[in-house]
């Protein structure tokens, strides 16, 4: 599995948001944005990590950062999601995971002690040129996009 580091390059996608709209690495270029990956809309951690973002956006928008979360789920959940947390930033669909299996985000992980396949928990912060600037794998939801946050004010 590949696991990406500081410095490299992002990799390109090309994903649908919650409204059908086409959201890929270039049309975001020149911009400093989360990408953060998630296993399924409306379960308990993802819930946690989603309200989190949502609930620091204001300082992530301070600083002109922007947020996106990507899972396997449909535009449907997503708009659902969104809709009954009140969240105020887009989530992308990738039910294909190859985008997260471009980013380590996607393949074996330990599952209450066993080896599972699935998503992996995964933060990446990529600047303005396509560069990733910070990455987390596997983090602990609870205060994760305040622990973002922190690492993008340095």
């Amino acid at each position: 599995m590949t696991r990406l580091t500081v410095g490299a390059t992002a990799p390109d996608f090309t994903l649908e948001d919650q409204d059908g709209r086409t959201v890929t690495l270039a049309s975001l270029r020149g911009e400093r944005f989360v990408l953060y990956f998630y296993p399924e809309d409306d379960t308990p951690g993802c819930t946690v990590e989603a309200c989190g973002f949502n609930d620091g956006l204001a300082a992530f928008k301070e600083l002109a950062v922007r947020v996106l979360g990507v899972s396997p789920d449909d535009a449907a959940s997503h708009a659902k999601f969104r809709a009954k947390y009140d969240l105020d930033f887009d989530l992308v669909s990738d039910p294909s995971k190859t985008t997260m299996a471009a980013y380590g985000a996607y393949g074996e992980k330990m599952l209450y002690g066993k080896t599972v396949v699935g998503v992996i928990r995964s933060t990446f912060v990529i600047g303005p040129s396509g560069l990733i600037e910070h990455v987390w794998y596997g983090p602990r939801t609870q205060g994760h996009a305040q622990r973002v946050l922190a690492a993008i004010k340095g």
